[in-house]
């Protein structure tokens, strides 16, 4: 039987693939704006490699490389910090498992967000350790209240910056505020999968902390921007110590052979994270022009997606939505997160949405 605290934890249910949506309502050519992917998918240059690996295919029958030591070399050179302050994880997903695991048990307490992304309380849970929820301001994380919050039983702050699911962010000013409060021994995960999206002038350099010695854990992944959501692939930044204890956690093998050579050859093309930046700039402009013109509520946002908050059950506005074809998440009892698409995406959710609207006002 179930430990008692492994029975109460609520899975994770992931949106439902596009066919089988299609094949349930009898619809088609739905667009899918409710995962954050990359709407422009990966790299050519990730995507060739991957040709070429396949081309042979023999290698295939060889266990991956267990250490990732190639794509770690790479971000390492990217990032200028060393090899062994990297570890790679199936999604960073994986890593908040692992860091969870490595330090945290019984008894134990985590400091998180509310609402915030739903796997830190799912992982606590998992090991017989207390979620401790603290609201958001202003659809921020309120970094004070959070480190006001913290006992002895702290073992783990999460903190998601940009937060999904309300695309915000906390600024330099106030994380470096709360940084000084937050005493040793006490890890920080900052859940930054939303990195290259963000454009404000004010957003934290948290390597800074890692490089002054701090007990951060910064996550960041190539499920996002880069476009390799498929293949899970992430990775995470700490000091080396903290890494070491990770890795006797961490499954052998746990990132595969094609996911870490995309990923090493997305890192070089810069030109198509870029491409990314701008398409979803283009998209955010354009879909705040729509909504505010619609006198429809929204929060602004740092990533691919936009957080909206209803005057009706967000369920109404998903099924409504979902049965002319437009995928969207449901993420509160009256809010819903859209994926920023192409500009043809966007635009026909625009018009779908107007739709339902004006259905719902009659």
């Amino acid at each position: 039987m179930p430990l008692e605290y492994v029975s109460r934890i609520k899975p994770y249910v992931p949106g439902k693939p596009v066919k089988e949506l299609e094949r349930e309502l009898g619809i088609k050519d739905s667009i899918k704006l409710a995962s954050n992917e990359n709407p422009l998918g990966p790299s050519q240059k990730a995507l060739k490699a991957l040709r070429d690996f396949l081309h042979n295919g023999s290698e295939l029958s060889r266990y991956p490389e267990g250490e990732g030591y190639y794509l770690k070399s790479a971000i390492s050179e990217k990032l200028s910090t060393g090899a062994d302050e990297i570890i790679l994880g199936n999604g960073s997903n994986e890593l908040i498992d692992i860091a969870v695991r490595t330090f945290m048990g019984p008894g134990d307490e985590a400091i998180m967000a509310a609402p915030s992304f739903v796997v830190y309380s799912m992982t606590t849970s998992s090991v017989g350790a207390k979620s401790l929820e603290i609201p958001l301001t202003d659809y921020r994380h309120d970094l004070a209240a959070m480190a006001d919050a913290i006992t002895e039983k702290t073992k783990i702050v999460f903190i998601a910056n940009p937060n999904n699911p309300t695309g915000t962010i906390n600024k330099r000013n106030e994380f470096e505020k709360f940084m000084e409060k937050v005493p040793d021994g006490i890890l920080i995960v900052v859940d930054e999968a939303y990195y290259e999206y963000v454009r404000d002038p004010e957003y934290p350099d948290t390597l800074k902390f890692f490089r002054d010695g701090r007990d951060v854990l910064i996550l960041r992944t190539f499920s996002k921007a880069y476009g390799l959501a498929g293949l899970r692939i992430g990775y995470g930044i700490a000091r080396k110590d903290i890494i070491a204890e990770m890795n006797k956690i961490r499954e052998p093998f746990n990132t595969n052979t094609l996911a870490q050579l995309a990923a090493m050859n997305a890192l070089t093309d810069d030109e198509h994270l870029e491409k990314t930046i701008e398409v979803n700039e283009q998209g955010k402009e354009f879909l705040y022009k729509e909504l505010d013109f619609m006198g429809t509520a929204y929060v602004p946002t740092e990533t691919n997606f936009i957080y909206m908050p209803l005057h009706v059950e967000s369920k109404i506005i998903y099924d409504a939505l979902l049965r002319m074809g437009v995928i969207v998440r449901p993420v509160g009892p009256r809010e819903v997160r859209v994926t920023i698409g192409l500009p043809e995406e966007n635009k026909r959710f625009i018009e779908a949405l107007k739709i339902v609207i004006k259905s719902l006002s009659n």
